[in-house]
């Protein structure tokens, strides 16, 4: 199989068009995949598990919540096969409004005292909805964006729709931050943290307009013209042919999906619980490690181009093993710029591996099985990376009264992720043409 987008890439219009299309798409599904996480983290506790203690509440709050990622590999495995034989835009629609109207149901949900039993199941079954939606997302956003774009700058354009990750998570947190600040607690619960999850409504519209008018990867088309007809089970493909491919891709995975969600989600419940700052003030804090973030995801990325995914990617992985060490106690501090200074040191980590993270993915699998192996090797992990780790953090922290076995775990973690940077393929610069030609 050949390819040719390499050698005659996208216009640039069209390609901004495209980067501008994945960007805003991915922003808006994260906001609604986030929102869950921050409320998880502050409000459904209380509202959805009310007879059990506070520490009981949340962690059945976080268990809620680790059911999206539970969801997440199915999606990402309906989606890549569907994607690999029928394209990537059609897919990219339906999991936008999948996402936006299971969110737009959270805002409407009865709560326990309203409905008993059937709140907290309502709020499971859409939050599974949600995990299925978005575990197709992130294959269709970054392969439009890859398959489009020039071998050169891949990592670079392939880094923005990863920016829209953090940028959804920035949304989220501003929107709480605002409620939170707006009203007293007694509102907030009552009604407020409803709004964000209903104006979901409104950005899946946008996502929508500006998704509608993009064309069909070229590249997918072209390797559908080259086979003759769409592949029978990409999915199968993947496994058998390209194991390596999946395992080096779930690795990478690992430490840059649990510092995520221990820095962001379990983040929140430990500054507001033990280092006993405001909602108001945690969500401020997540607010300007989160703005950061967006910003550098994009240059990592542009340097995985110049110097390669694997030393970005290490450099990374190995941060977060040091750096929850030192995440933990500048959060005990209780001084509101050493907490400030804990959140980004981690989510400057995690860039350094999310950059790069959808081009060095990517190229693990040629164009014919491209949706559904990367999708399978990014959405597995979250079962038992993202999903949990909110909860092993809860848990140890229950258990052990320290944060240190929390920092052990993120050490494990970046160990893991560190081993597989090294042991994958460098494959900046190469063509599509070339990595489907690699065995």
């Amino acid at each position: 199989m050949t390819t040719t987008t390499a050698d005659a890439p996208a216009s640039p219009a069209t390609l901004r068009k495209v980067v501008l299309a994945s960007m805003i798409g991915t922003t808006i599904e994260w906001y609604d995949f986030f929102l869950y996480g921050a409320a998880s983290a502050l409000v459904f506790g209380k509202l959805f598990f009310p007879h059990a203690d506070p520490t009981t509440g949340v962690m059945l709050s976080f268990a809620t919540y680790a059911l999206g990622f539970v969801a997440r590999p199915l999606g990402g495995l309906v989606f890549g096969h569907l994607g690999d034989r029928i394209g990537r835009k059609q897919l990219l629609m339906m999991s936008l409004m999948l996402m936006g109207g299971s969110t737009v149901l959270i805002g409407i949900l009865p709560t326990f005292n309203e409905v008993g039993l059937l709140a907290p199941l309502g709020l499971v079954l859409l939050r599974l909805v949600q995990g299925f939606a978005v575990g197709g997302e992130w294959g269709g956003a970054v392969l439009m964006v890859t398959e489009y774009g020039d071998a050169k700058r891949r990592g670079f354009w392939a880094g923005w729709p990863q920016a829209g990750v953090p940028a959804g998570n920035l949304l989220a947190a501003g929107v709480l931050a605002i409620m939170s600040a707006v009203q007293s607690n007694t509102d907030f619960l009552a009604w407020g943290w409803r709004v964000p999850f209903l104006l979901s409504a409104v950005l899946v519209g946008v996502g929508y307009w500006v998704r509608v008018s993009l064309a069909e990867s070229p590249l997918f088309q072209k390797a559908l013209e080259d086979a003759g007809a769409p592949p029978k089970a990409p999915v199968l493909d993947a496994i058998r042919e390209r194991p390596g491919g999946l395992a080096i891709g779930a690795g990478l995975r690992v430490a840059e999906n649990i510092c995520f969600y221990v820095v962001t989600t379990f983040g929140l419940t430990y500054i507001v619980d033990h280092a006993h700052l405001s909602r108001t003030q945690a969500l401020n804090a997540m607010l300007v490690g989160t703005a950061v973030e967006v910003v550098l995801i994009p240059i990592f990325a542009a340097l995985s181009d110049k110097v390669g995914r694997r030393p970005i990617y290490f450099l990374g992985a190995a941060g977060i093993a040091v750096w929850g060490f030192a995440f933990f106690r500048l959060i005990d501090t209780g001084q509101t710029p050493l907490i400030i200074l804990a959140i980004v040191g981690g989510l400057v980590c995690h860039a350094l591996m999310y950059g790069p993270q959808a081009a060095f993915i990517a190229e693990l699998f040629p164009t014919r099985m491209r949706y559904s192996g990367a999708s399978l090797a990014y959405q597995a992990t979250s079962i038992f990376a993202g999903s949990l780790a909110p909860i092993i953090a809860l848990a140890l922290l229950d258990r052990f009264k320290s944060w240190v076995p929390i920092a052990i775990y993120l050490a494990i973690a970046g160990a893991i992720s560190a081993f597989s940077a090294l042991r994958a393929r460098e494959t900046k610069g190469l063509s599509f043409a070339e990595i489907d030609a690699l065995k």
